[in-house]
């Protein structure tokens, strides 16, 4: 089997894989990082979304080998301690529900406002839209993108 070479939450991994691996089982099957999660395996739903190269990608649908020399990261990886605005944010407007796609709306939120710290209500909405979620919490998810982006800009 061979190996594949990857950067995950800054520190280099290395995997023995099969080159077809989607990406989704080697962080939860292989190291472990299982925050990331699986929700219907076609990246319609958001809920495996990880960065690579700090851009927000279904890692159901990447194979470890088109992946190889890239930096991910994954939810475990945005803060250590929740720090970061978007998760703060979260937190304080009440987001989850159920929770199982939250890693998923969190890692899409933080890519926007990494690319665009003060989008509009439309780019918020254009840009969460592809991330599902099976409790309906859409207008405080969008809430938490706003009030995220009032944080990370004081």
């Amino acid at each position: 089997m061979p190996s594949y070479s990857i950067t995950v939450n800054g520190t280099s991994q290395t995997v023995d894989v099969s080159a077809d691996t989607p990406l989704l089982w080697v962080l939860r099957d292989h190291l472990n990082l299982v925050g990331t999660k699986y929700g219907c395996g076609i990246a319609l739903c958001g809920t495996c979304t990880v960065h690579i190269n700090g851009n927000p990608v279904r890692s159901c649908m990447m194979t470890i080998e088109s992946v190889q020399g890239a930096d991910i990261t994954t939810i475990e990886g945005l803060s250590e301690d929740g720090s970061h605005p978007v998760q703060q944010a979260w937190k304080e407007v009440d987001v989850p529900q159920c929770g199982y796609c939250q890693s998923g709306q969190i890692m899409t939120a933080a890519a926007l406002l990494e690319r665009n710290p003060a989008p509009s209500a439309d780019e918020i909405r254009e840009a969460m839209n592809g991330n599902l979620c099976r409790c309906a919490s859409y207008q405080r998810i969008y809430q938490a993108v706003e009030l995220a982006a009032r944080k990370a800009s004081s």
